[in-house]
């Protein structure tokens, strides 16, 4: 990398900045990375999201992970621990516990399917198809006091975005 002929030799720390030909250490040029705006405000508006989402969920008395396993459950024959964990945002090492506790509120229970006796599904009750039956179209009317603000194109926009995001990771 050039350096301007009055400036000492960069050291194998810095970076030349082009705004003014002043050597930057490399961790102030990582810091003016342009994506890591990008970063920020992906983290804020998934944090805003959860914030609101999550305040409407433990009104029902449940966890946003719980919520996630029930509504994934919904309107389903039930599923494989293996399935679920595919599913939902939680975490197979989680699932478990998420399963045990939704199973004490008598919300699902474990079922060994008959053709496969090395596994078991997991099946929402009785109970947990009425609370399905409730919750899962409440949540989505609170939801959708605010993602009405965007218009069809907006979102369309903005969910084209995030799935481009997504394939480069």
């Amino acid at each position: 990398m050039p350096t301007p002929a009055n400036s000492p030799p960069l050291q194998s720390d810095e970076v030349l900045n082009p705004e003014d030909s002043v050597p930057l250490t490399r961790t102030v040029a990582a810091a003016r990375e342009p994506f890591l705006g990008l970063l920020r405000d992906l983290a804020r508006a998934y944090q805003a999201f959860e914030n609101y989402a999550g305040v409407h969920i433990r009104q029902m008395g449940l966890t946003a992970p719980q919520f996630d396993v029930l509504v994934t459950l919904g309107n389903t024959p039930g599923m494989t621990m293996n399935v679920l964990a595919q599913k939902t945002l939680v975490t197979k090492g989680t699932l478990t516990g998420i399963v045990d506790r939704l199973e004490q509120k008598g919300l699902v229970r474990r079922e060994v399917p008959p053709e496969n006796r090395r596994c078991f599904k997991v099946v929402l009750t009785e109970a947990g198809e009425k609370l399905f039956e409730e919750i899962f179209p409440a949540h989505v009317a609170y939801l959708k006091e605010r993602f009405q603000k965007l218009d069809p194109s907006e979102m369309a926009q903005i969910q084209a975005c995030l799935k481009k995001l997504h394939a480069i990771f």
